[in-house]
């Protein structure tokens, strides 16, 4: 059974205040998100292994978008998103 079916998966957009290190500028940005919940059952057809697998599978979202371009209108060059993790875990 592959991981995938442990979840239930959607996109985002969050918000998020970044700093253009070219201009220095800081904005809000819309970051999108790949954010995979786990369900709340197992499906029918898993064994011992998937079940201690799905036990210790938990909630995360990982980040899609790895450049964006500057909000401001002189700069609007665009650059790498380092100060936000690519992957964090949800608690819910």
């Amino acid at each position: 059974m592959e991981e995938r079916e442990f979840f239930t998966e959607t996109t985002e957009l969050r918000t998020h205040t970044l700093t253009c290190p070219k201009c220095g500028q800081s904005g809000e940005y819309k970051v999108t998100w790949v954010v995979r919940r786990k369900r709340a059952q197992l499906p029918r057809n898993a064994d011992e292994r998937d079940r201690a697998r799905f036990a210790k599978a938990q909630s995360y979202m990982v980040r899609r978008d790895d450049k964006l371009a500057c909000a401001n209108v002189r700069c609007r060059k665009p650059f790498e998103i380092n100060t936000l993790q690519t992957l964090a875990f949800l608690t819910e």
